[in-house]
């Protein structure tokens, strides 16, 4: 049972996440330290802080409206992580780690993107004229 956002799997491993970018941020060379390491950081926090945001909101529709600023976050990290790579050549395998950790995190973001969807009731139609 689901009771917390620490509950769910997919904001657990965005917590891991965050801890190996903050881990191969610090890899990068100091003339990074106002560039892209702390972008690095803010959108790896990003995620979990808008899946546990989204969980606490009252309704479905803003726990939506959150999720889907988790999966922008995700797509961002992807893309400076990308950037990173082909700056600085950056190989090994803490990096694909990485990059294979946000795809299943945004696989994971978008099937809970479709449970909620699921949850929230179709408009009704408006009843026809008499």
């Amino acid at each position: 049972m689901i009771r917390s956002f620490r509950d769910l799997d997919v904001w657990r491993r965005s917590m891991a996440l965050v801890k190996s970018v903050y881990l191969v941020a610090g890899q990068l060379p100091s003339t990074e330290r106002f560039g892209l390491v702390p972008q690095l950081q803010r959108a790896a926090v990003s995620v979990p802080a808008n899946i546990a945001e989204g969980h606490g909101r009252e309704s479905t529709r803003d726990y939506l409206r959150f999720v889907s600023i988790a999966l922008g976050s995700i797509s961002e990290l992807a893309t400076l992580l990308d950037l990173a790579m082909e700056l600085y050549s950056l190989e090994g395998e803490s990096y694909e780690e990485i990059r294979d950790e946000t795809e299943q995190l945004r696989l994971m973001l978008r099937s809970l993107q479709g449970s909620l969807r699921a949850r929230i009731p179709a408009p009704s139609s408006p009843l026809p004229a008499p």
